[in-house]
């Protein structure tokens, strides 16, 4: 009787454990996984590495673990990619568009005004074309999980005023080391610095660079209201943020911990999307507290904009290819109601 009494409770015991996520225990291995990213602690950024540490440790019985390093402690995120190629970095979170180097078409995601909303981008995200996408990081060494947030991109400078198109001409502004992004501050009239992000607020405070780009969580969590006076509400750009593992990792992982990863990856990117949504709400109000000077820009300016960045765009649709016509194909859906 006793037998079958402790039969039944290793049964019960298995069966929570599948249910759990945590699947053959024999199947998963004590790891440490190091999970650099740019943002500091606190950041939407780093909420979502810190809930994928606590999802991960939760299915793998915590045998799989998770270390966060914040605030670039590993390096710039280009330096953290080359780090993941050669095996000695295991995971990261970017905007897809620095991946551009190792895929081109990555570079879809810098393309201006390509989104009006977060539905559209996260319906591009999440469909085939963000997942051809990640797909393609395979043959770089590298495989993507899921796209997470970090909003819309904003213009900030400490003593220009950018309150109309043509107050950009002339203005040094620090961009993504991409060369859309290059090219899209070159057709505004502005004079592009590419620049790791690590290296920005130095920048400014010294004043090498007049201003940059930044979501609204990055220009709060960065204390970049210290170093610059000046908000103006663009929306010029959103790019979603891949979250990516080592492929020499990965390769070493049973399938029972791909897919606990994976997972943990996708039910992060829906905590973490409505986090960072959430917070990016409050913090135009605490920027005009901090005394920055918020400026939006009239439509007929934004116009304007949008016309100057239409050669950058037909130029990199040429080159990146049918891609381009996937992904605004897949934003017209959406905007249809389909």
């Amino acid at each position: 009787m006793k037998t079958l009494r402790r039969l039944f409770t290793l049964t019960l015991l298995g069966t929570g454990l599948l249910a759990a996520g945590i699947g053959h225990a024999a199947d998963i291995e004590s790891r440490t996984i190091k999970f650099p990213s740019a943002s500091n602690k606190g950041h939407p950024q780093v909420v979502g590495v810190e809930k994928f540490a606590e999802l991960v440790a939760q299915k793998s019985g915590n045998k799989l673990a998770v270390k966060p390093f914040p605030g670039g402690a590993l390096g710039p995120d280009l330096q953290t990619v080359s780090a993941m190629q050669g095996g000695t970095v295991e995971m990261t979170v970017m905007n897809a568009s620095l991946l551009a180097g190792n895929v081109k078409e990555m570079a879809v995601f810098d393309f201006p005004f390509l989104f009006n909303n977060t539905r559209e981008a996260d319906a591009v995200a999440d469909g085939p074309v963000g997942q051809k996408l990640l797909d393609k990081l395979q043959e770089r060494g590298l495989v993507g999980l899921a796209y997470w947030d970090l909003g819309f991109r904003q213009v900030h400078t400490m003593k220009r005023v950018i309150a109309k198109a043509d107050d950009f001409k002339g203005v040094k502004m620090r961009v993504i080391p991409t060369p859309i992004y290059v090219d899209f501050m070159k057709a505004l009239g502005a004079s592009p610095v590419p620049m790791p992000f690590t290296e920005t607020y130095a920048a400014l405070e010294q004043g090498a660079i007049d201003g940059m780009t930044n979501p609204l969580l990055n220009i709060l969590d960065g204390k970049f209201n210290d170093v610059s006076k000046h908000l103006t509400l663009t929306n010029h750009m959103y790019t979603p943020q891949a979250v990516v593992v080592s492929k020499k990792f990965w390769d070493k992982l049973s399938p029972v911990e791909q897919k606990i990863l994976r997972d943990a990856a996708n039910e992060t990117a829906v905590f973490q999307r409505k986090f960072a949504r959430d917070e990016a709400t409050k913090v135009l109000a605490e920027l005009r507290k901090a005394g920055m000077t918020v400026h939006e820009l009239p439509p007929a300016e934004i116009a304007k904009l949008r016309e100057r960045a239409q050669p950058v765009i037909d130029k990199y649709t040429r080159d990146l290819g049918p891609i381009v016509q996937e992904t605004y194909a897949a934003v017209e859906k959406v905007r249809a109601g389909k």
